[in-house]
């Protein structure tokens, strides 16, 4: 059974930066996509950046320009970079994975235990 293990998050000033690291484990299993969610309270859950096994990235408009998601597949471990951090950046944030397990015969979606970044002076 895959697994995700979240860490990273905390309290930053604006203007600052914080990395979140997301790391699966397990055995026998292949992870293709992975990413980034967050939800603050009161408001909808909102993909925030992605990543292929290639690499290839997307991001929401909102984090453009000031968010970087990177991976290490020899690790199984996906990077969210947030820098110039704003108030309304404040979230949990929950990284989820894609993938097959070659034990089972399936494909997957794990997620995360979340995380919880505060962005406040």
């Amino acid at each position: 059974q895959v697994q995700l293990v979240e860490s990273g998050g905390g309290l930053v000033q604006p203007g600052g930066s914080l990395r979140l690291s997301c790391a699966a484990s397990g055995s026998r299993f292949r992870i293709d996509t992975m990413g980034w969610y967050r939800q603050a309270p009161g408001k909808e859950r909102e993909l925030v950046a992605t990543i292929t096994r290639g690499g290839s990235t997307n991001y929401a408009d909102s984090v453009t320009g000031r968010f970087t998601i990177s991976r290490d597949n020899a690790k199984n471990t996906v990077y969210l970079q947030m820098n110039s951090l704003k108030p309304e950046d404040t979230s949990v944030y929950h990284c989820y994975a894609d993938g097959y397990d070659n034990r089972a015969y399936n494909d997957f979606r794990v997620w995360g235990q979340g995380t919880l970044v505060t962005v406040s002076s």
